[in-house]
């Protein structure tokens, strides 16, 4: 029986290890073509070579001459500054506003609760480009078009980010609540002081997808953010792609610089990430 175990346990991470290459191959791939020269990129096309450095000399100008010359050709410093600032605003108020709706749901009285959380629910499935046409004339009637506003707010509400803060705190103890209750803290200090501060895990799993969904945002940052002074990193990749001929080095350095805020994101917010996911499944 322990033999069976041992052998199922060594199945288990031989599958995990294969699909964990599945998902990084392509990020390997990139990052090492981001210090290679175009001709060494297809030349290693097809090879286990593809996936590691070139060696020492290989390149003129060392392992970061493509970062020198992809921020050389394309201002991604301010891109990825426009980048974070969408995103964070995005974040900081959408984490504010659905937090306290989705606290609303779980908690409070409301008629029809059950009703409005199926149509707040049923809003994911409208594809996002269906609304796009007219939340851009509301956009221009407001004057917001080139601005952060116009970018920021027609995203803070998130019907799947209320869905997960409603479900996490139909779990929170009521008996924590009552007891602020008792000692005198209204119901806006009861949220501030003890929900918000118990429910990191949840916090950090909204944060997690707002960032990665916003972080590669293409289409709205490029109805919207046509001015070169608030175009994000997305839009600003596009540069890349329009030279003739292509230079794949630098594009690969400017894709890898892209990529790097979302990892760390995840790295430093994995293990509330997991633990936002697990907790707000436990309840209908």
């Amino acid at each position: 029986m322990k033999r069976k175990r041992i052998i199922r346990r060594i199945l288990v991470y031989m599958l995990m290890i294969f699909l964990a290459f599945i998902f990084l191959f392509p990020l390997i791939w990139m990052i090492a073509s981001s210090m290679k020269e175009d001709v060494q990129i297809f030349r290693d096309m097809g090879s286990l070579q593809a996936f590691l450095p070139p060696m020492p000399g290989e390149i003129e100008g060392g392992y970061f001459e493509n970062y020198r010359i992809a921020f050389e050709r394309a201002d991604l410093f301010r891109y990825i500054v426009n980048s974070l600032i969408y995103t964070s605003g995005i974040i900081i108020f959408g984490l504010i506003v659905n937090s306290m709706a989705g606290y609303a749901l779980a908690r409070f009285r409301i008629p029809f609760a059950g009703f409005w959380l199926g149509v707040i629910i049923a809003t994911l499935i409208i594809p996002p480009e269906s609304i796009f046409l007219p939340l851009y004339v509301l956009v221009f009637n407001l004057g917001w078009v080139n601005t952060y506003t116009g970018l920021i707010v027609p995203f803070i509400a998130n019907a799947f980010a209320i869905f997960l803060f409603r479900q996490f705190f139909l779990d929170f103890p009521k008996e924590l609540e009552e007891a602020a209750k008792i000692d005198g803290c209204s119901q806006v200090g009861i949220f501030f002081r003890i929900i918000v501060p118990l429910s990191k895990p949840v916090f950090a799993t909204v944060a997690i997808v707002l960032f990665i969904n916003h972080w590669n945002d293409f289409l709205w940052p490029l109805v919207v953010a046509s001015d070169e002074s608030i175009r994000t990193i997305q839009i600003g990749l596009q540069y890349f792609m329009n030279q003739e001929p292509v230079e794949w080095g630098p594009m690969m350095a400017a894709l890898t610089v892209a990529t790097i805020p979302m990892l760390l994101v995840f790295v430093f917010l994995q293990r509330y990430y997991v633990q936002g996911l697990t907790h707000t499944g436990s309840k209908n």
